[in-house]
């Protein structure tokens, strides 16, 4: 064995650490992404795809991060922390994505299709079928218009606001979190919005009709027609409810820890 081979040995369980701790930021961060991280997208692909994430980055990485502690609970601590931040920053961007599954959950009880159910990955539960595919809508146009690119970037450079081995930023991370579930409900009223204006003008037209002639059957006049009229009305409005999506996702991902 020669000099260099014995030094290679040496320095081995430094790089699977280092690598390891690489792992665990970016592996857990994919597994939530948006787009990257859907329930969709299979574990092997995903896992493949944080391997991919690892070897791109670590030889740019490896001078920034700590050595391998001879302490085991300052190992465990170390990658712990590195896994939490991975999961802090995914988490931040899958928020704001699922409100327009939100917006579609609303939008499906307004126009009367809240019997039509269907089991949405991206919520953890069943919901509805208009639901599951605002949110299906909203992984294609993350992936078809580049979005997911900013997510991972800011992937990468959070190394140089929050290096591996310093403490976890616990209270602004809560905040982040908070601010972020804020942005995402609002946006998700946002689009909402026409179909709850629609929906009360439709009951306060049912009930003058009930009033005026009572002898008429509103219920089955009603049914058919908030479907119809919902349907139209999310035909009419789908182009600027996804323009206003990529524009809320773009301001959004900007303020993701690390984006430049």
């Amino acid at each position: 064995m020669t000099e260099a081979d014995h030094a290679l040995l040496q320095m081995l369980p430094g790089l699977v650490f280092q690598a390891a701790l690489v792992f665990a930021r970016l592996g857990a961060a994919v597994m939530l992404l948006p787009g990257l991280g859907e329930a969709e997208v299979p574990a092997p692909l995903r896992l493949g795809l944080g391997l991919a994430l690892v070897a791109l980055l670590l030889p740019v990485l490896a001078p920034g991060l700590p050595p391998m502690p001879d302490d085991l609970a300052d190992m465990t601590r170390l990658l712990v922390t590195e896994i939490v931040i991975g999961l802090w920053i995914g988490t931040l961007a899958r928020i704001l994505v699922l409100a327009f599954a939100m917006a579609g959950q609303a939008v499906a009880t307004l126009i009367g299709l809240s019997s039509l159910f269907a089991f949405d990955a991206s919520l953890g539960m069943g919901g509805t079928a208009l639901g599951r595919a605002f949110a299906l809508m909203a992984a294609v146009l993350v992936l078809s218009t580049g979005l997911y690119q900013v997510p991972l970037a800011a992937l990468a450079e959070s190394y140089a606001v929050m290096p591996a081995g310093a403490p976890f930023p616990t209270g602004s991370a809560a905040l982040a979190v908070a601010r972020m579930g804020a942005d995402s409900l609002d946006l998700a009223l946002r689009i909402a919005a026409p179909f709850v204006v629609g929906a009360v003008l439709l009951n306060v037209a049912l009930g003058l009709l009930a009033r005026l002639a009572p002898q008429v059957q509103t219920f089955f006049i009603a049914v058919p027609g908030q479907i119809l009229a919902g349907l139209g009305l999310l035909a009419l409005l789908a182009p600027p409810m996804i323009a206003t999506l990529l524009e809320a996702l773009r301001t959004g991902f900007a303020t993701l820890p690390g984006v430049r």
